[in-house]
């Protein structure tokens, strides 16, 4: 099976790269996804070792801060079902759920690749992430994207 590869945003409020890295096996069940295409990727086309870019939004410097790999297959997601969660969906059910999740295990934090220094490569100009009005919190990156990001900008070292 091909490997695919992915970049998933995370409010760093409400799970970090630092978070995922002290969680149990350094994986954490990815939550709250409320977009239908998001869910479709975790669905359909997500699977166990994918490679993922982690990446921090709503905060101040938004950007890549880590490199994880998807760790589950998909599953409905508990939020959903719960009143007390921002991600309650009274509409969901337990015999049919409508959101779903899978584990993403943090592999390592990286320096914060922002969205200005990423945006001043032309090897990543047509990163969906990039493009003006994408809003999607889970994106597919092409096997390209992915090599120039950890290879050239976030080498492990």
């Amino acid at each position: 099976m091909t490997r695919r590869y992915w970049l998933m945003k995370s409010e760093p409020d409400e799970c970090s790269i630092d978070d995922a890295l002290a969680a149990p096996g350094a994986t954490v069940p990815w939550t709250g996804v409320r977009n239908y295409q998001a869910r479709n990727f975790m669905r359909d086309a997500m699977r166990p070792g994918d490679g993922v870019l982690f990446h921090h939004s709503g905060c101040a410097q938004p950007g890549i801060a880590g490199i994880a790999e998807v760790a589950s297959g998909p599953r409905a997601d508990p939020t959903q079902f719960d009143p007390a969660s921002p991600y309650f969906d009274p509409k969901s059910r337990p015999d049919s759920p409508r959101w779903l999740l899978v584990d993403v295990r943090a592999l390592r934090k990286t320096r914060l690749l922002a969205m200005p220094e990423m945006r001043a490569h032309p090897e990543l100009a047509d990163m969906l992430v990039l493009r003006r009005g994408n809003r999607l919190s889970i994106t597919p990156l092409t096997e390209a994207e992915w090599r120039f990001v950890t290879e050239v900008l976030l080498p492990e070292r």
